[in-house]
């Protein structure tokens, strides 16, 4: 008897997916905790109709019993909530804890439901059995998760029901016709009922635990796939940049005459090259930016910056392609130092996205004109051009990678598409907002919003916050 108890046990890890242990205990002690207090309501009411209606010694101890049971529920659970899922002996231990509170909890409440069917001698025994009923439809509800404690709890509960079917039929001997014969009927055919919503019960928890395990897997996959690409971005980048830059020197040295005179033919195919491998290292520093941010590797040191400092330095930058391009940029700055916590090159990093794009997009004799502008709370920075501005339609994919919003049927100028997409993700960081405003054939203003930092709010300009230049 005892090996075969103990065949019996060992066996008992075989009705569910090893790999599941963890997550099938987690689940049932997470569910076991979360639900003590409906369990305990139920449990006093029932104690508290038994004592007041039957005898209240046995109510009394009964529920005493069903409350110990319910302690060792909670000492079990603190030490499942404990367990990593990396020892089996802890595993082990814990199955085993579980079967004896279950046979413990599950014995208790027979024996008190049983108790309430001796002492009642007439009328039959609804109270008992709606009480055994509940028990076990509860357990069918929330014990899913280990379908061999499911099974034991209404082995028992079943066991209890029968002894309470056939009280009456060994106290009495009635007649095939009687009603005692017909409640007996009634529970075999709830138990029936029992054992059918429990299989349900049981697999819809079998499904949800399936489809966990696919997207597991395909999360994994995905992660996979990721630090692939990742690492295939940043090798070719790091690759393409060394060679890349030799290039970019040569050119420039051919171009400004250094290696000697360059002919007049040649100037023209120069030019194209220059261009063509200056937007090549953008591209690449993009890529390596891009890659740094989604694998969470970009560094930010964030302190105390002066947003009109970060302004000029960003226009300062920008400078020498503004006089390239013919258009010119003002600033219009606060009258004293507004303070915000950034990453100083990260943010120059904003403005010069935003900037480049202003004077890229820009028509010509147009301007840039960036203002600052501020709240008690919060620090507005607006860059605004006379460009032909972006259509309403492609809003959705402004900020999107390699998205480049060009409202003409061709693009007239060159990019990555990235920038945004980086400013973005950096003013993210910074817990700000970027946004745009744009009307058709006027201008874009593009706009970046930070916290303030300051001891004392001082009045900023007599114009209202946030307004706009015209």
């Amino acid at each position: 008897m005892k090996r075969r108890l103990r065949a019996a046990w060992r066996g008992r890890r075989d009705w569910f997916n090893p790999t599941d242990r963890e997550q099938r205990i987690k689940d049932y002690v997470s569910l076991s905790n979360k639900l003590i207090w409906q369990r305990q309501a139920s449990f006093l009411a029932a104690a508290l109709l038994t004592a007041f209606y039957f005898d209240p010694v046995i109510a009394s101890i009964c529920y005493a019993t069903v409350f110990v049971s319910e302690l060792l529920d909670q000492l079990l659970g603190a030490r499942a909530e404990a367990w990593d899922g990396k020892d089996p002996v802890v595993g082990n231990r814990l199955l085993k804890r579980i079967t004896f509170n279950t046979v413990f909890s599950s014995v208790a409440i027979g024996v008190f439901v049983l108790s309430i069917a001796v002492q009642q001698t007439s009328g039959g025994h609804f109270t008992p059995l709606f009480f055994l009923f509940s028990a076990s439809l509860f357990a069918a509800m929330y014990n899913s998760q280990l379908v061999y404690i499911l099974v034991l709890r209404l082995s028992i509960y079943g066991l209890t029901f029968l002894a309470i079917a056939f009280l009456d039929v060994l106290r009495y001997r009635p007649e095939l016709s009687s009603n005692i014969w017909l409640e007996v009927f009634t529970i075999i055919f709830v138990l029936y009922f029992i054992a059918d919503t429990s299989l349900k019960f049981y697999k819809s928890y079998q499904e949800r635990l399936d489809q966990m395990r696919r997207i597991q897997r395909e999360a994994e996959r995905t992660k996979a796939a990721y630090e692939v690409k990742s690492q295939f971005l940043s090798t070719v980048s790091h690759e393409l940049r060394t060679p890349l830059t030799s290039i970019k020197a040569s050119l420039d040295l051919v171009s400004t005459g250094v290696l000697g005179d360059v002919p007049t033919t040649l100037k023209p195919a120069l030019s194209i090259a220059a261009k063509n491998s200056q937007r090549l290292s953008l591209l690449i520093d993009d890529l390596l930016d891009l890659q740094k941010m989604e694998a969470g590797e970009m560094e930010f040191n964030f302190r105390t910056i002066d947003v009109n400092h970060l302004v000029e330095e960003a226009v300062e930058a920008t400078d020498g392609y503004a006089s390239k391009v013919g258009v010119p940029v003002t600033t219009t700055l606060l009258p004293h130092p507004v303070m915000i916590e950034g990453d100083q090159v990260r943010l120059i990093q904003v403005m010069n996205n935003l900037l480049s794009n202003a004077l890229k997009f820009s028509n010509e004799g147009g301007s840039v004109r960036v203002h600052v502008t501020a709240t008690e709370d919060r620090v507005r920075i607006t860059v605004q051009d006379d460009g032909v501005g972006i259509p309403e339609e492609a809003r959705h994919r402004v900020f999107d990678k390699f998205s480049q919003v060009d409202s003409s049927d061709i693009r007239k100028v060159g990019g990555t598409g990235l920038g945004l997409n980086i400013t973005k993700q950096i003013v993210d960081r910074h817990k700000g907002l970027i946004d745009y405003e744009s009307e058709y054939g006027v201008g874009t203003n593009f706009y970046v919003e930070f916290d303030r930092v300051h001891a004392d709010f001082v009045e900023d300009t007599a114009e209202p916050a946030f307004k706009l230049s015209a």
